[in-house]
């Protein structure tokens, strides 16, 4: 039972710290080359799109299976697994403050309907450079996560 959790557990962070690199190194700089207008509509229909079954699984089993594959006993666990696990519990639960905290309420207030004479620039300029800053540092904890998942499986 410990190993599937354990596989699970690498699995969803595998899984989320790809589409986190995917969102750094493709959408956002793609999504950067559109006008103002543009980027605001784009974000806001990915927004809608995100967050939903597959999505909302991988994002609650980054927390949910390395955690029970941290407390659920194992014979023969080396200090160093238990560690490892831990630390990946850690970097995946700062990732989802970083989320929650950081790039939730911007999503939130992207959202927001526009007023009448709401000027994109303005309001791209209020999101992009500080919702990208949050996501450069959940895509490295997230990242973290995941090989240090990845080391205690193999170990």
């Amino acid at each position: 039972m410990a190993s599937l959790l354990l596989a699970l557990a690498v699995a969803c962070t595998g899984l989320y710290a790809g589409f986190m690199l995917i969102f750094q190194t493709g959408i956002m700089p793609a999504l950067a080359r559109l006008t103002d207008a543009e980027f605001v509509t784009a974000m806001r229909r990915i927004n809608e799109s995100v967050p939903r079954g597959v999505f909302l699984t991988v994002f609650l089993g980054v927390l949910a299976f390395p955690t029970a594959a941290y407390f659920v006993p194992v014979d023969g666990r080396t200090d160093t697994q238990k560690w490892l696990v831990l630390a990946g519990l850690v970097c995946a639960a700062l990732n989802h403050a970083v989320t929650v905290g950081g790039n939730i309420p911007l999503n939130t207030a992207l959202a927001a309907p526009e007023a009448p004479g709401d000027d994109p620039a303005k309001v791209r300029g209020a999101f992009e450079k500080r919702w990208n800053g949050f996501h450069r540092v959940r895509t490295a904890l997230i990242t973290v996560a995941f090989g240090l998942l990845t080391a205690a499986a193999v170990l």
